[in-house]
């Protein structure tokens, strides 16, 4: 009975002797565990505990369980009760909600950061500038430029999260519309101008297709597109150029299908290794102090690959130090079915 059982179950007789066990259970703690003492299969004091307890009691208890898979823990919510003689466990993997959990702990904690320093430092000014600072127009004028800063630093955060809430809340839902990436492109481009004129990055858009247009939504792509050539413009070297393409279509094997790549090529100082893969964390930054001061959230990419897998597309990122980056997002050419 217990075989056909998906989670683990274990069987403890009533001479404290493992008496059964099923294929997940022996996937969990190992094989040739019947007719050994239970303390030898489990070796946590608070289930072992428990199961004492619940043997002199009869009341059914939960406890939880600790294992170590490779270099990850493993959380399981153990349900133990008496069944006749017999003590039964059952074991349900609860590693999901804990990641959950410390998901949500991990960004209340960075929200809390991002906005308790420019909130300290707006408090700080507005109590110098109604003290010290009352009579002297040059010290107000310098405080409040930097209260203005610190402002819409604050503002561009908040407008990061809530579109990363909105995108989180339709990323399931596969966009039907045609966009026409060519204008699409050009159009970010020229938002950005100011920008790389202040940074003394030129920006160039190579088209290797003319007129191409792909299934998905047109604020969302340009958000994408916008996002990832405004990085390129900050993290790109003064004086070199920045270089968006466009490829022709082709068969892309991360996309199992015709599928079109948009290429974004910065010459700036790249890139360690080590950090490429956390780059799309929320609030994960590479060089924190510099982020901050050409005014990034950390929140950026993590909306870009939100964007991208609701338009089931694949975002790459490729670097070397001293070389530049290159990020490319690939996107299903056909809509899906």
């Amino acid at each position: 009975m217990i075989a056909a059982i998906p989670l683990p179950v274990l069987v403890i007789g009533p001479d404290d002797r493992i008496r059964a066990t099923n294929p997940p259970l022996e996937r969990l703690l190992g094989t040739g565990l019947i007719g050994k003492h239970h303390i030898t299969a489990l070796r946590q004091p608070g289930i072992i505990d428990a199961i004492a307890a619940v043997r002199s009691t009869g009341i059914s208890a939960k406890v939880r369980f600790v294992t170590r898979d490779h270099e990850k823990d493993t959380f399981y919510q153990v349900v133990i009760a008496l069944s006749d003689a017999d003590v039964v466990l059952s074991f349900e993997d609860q590693s999901a909600a804990e990641d959950v959990g410390k998901m949500r702990r991990d960004f209340v904690a960075n929200v809390s950061h991002e906005l308790r320093t420019p909130l300290t430092a707006l408090l700080g000014f507005i109590e110098t500038l109604t003290g010290a600072a009352r009579d002297d127009p040059a010290a107000r004028a310098r405080f409040l430029g930097i209260m203005a800063h610190e402002a819409n630093r604050m503002t561009r955060l908040v407008n990061d999260l809530l579109s990363l809430s909105r995108v989180e809340e339709d990323e399931r839902v596969r966009p039907r519309e045609q966009v026409e990436l060519t204008g699409l492109l050009a159009a970010a481009i020229k938002g950005l101008e100011p920008q790389a004129a202040a940074a003394d990055v030129t920006v160039r858009l190579e088209t290797q297709v003319e007129h191409l247009s792909v299934p998905g939504d047109a604020g969302q792509l340009r958000q994408v597109f916008g996002n990832l050539i405004e990085n390129g413009i900050k993290y790109g070297a003064a004086g070199k150029e920045l270089v968006v393409t466009l490829h022709a279509p082709a068969h892309h094997l991360r996309l199992r299908g015709q599928g079109v790549q948009i290429s974004v090529a910065d010459q700036g100082d790249g890139i360690a290794p080590h950090h490429i893969a956390r780059l799309t964390e929320r609030f994960y930054r590479v060089d924190s102090h510099r982020s901050r001061e050409v005014g990034g959230t950390g929140l950026g990419l993590a909306i870009v690959k939100h964007i991208v897998n609701r338009h089931r597309g694949r975002l790459l990122i490729e670097s070397e130090l001293g070389k530049g980056t290159l990020v490319s997002v690939l996107l299903p050419v056909e809509s899906l079915s």
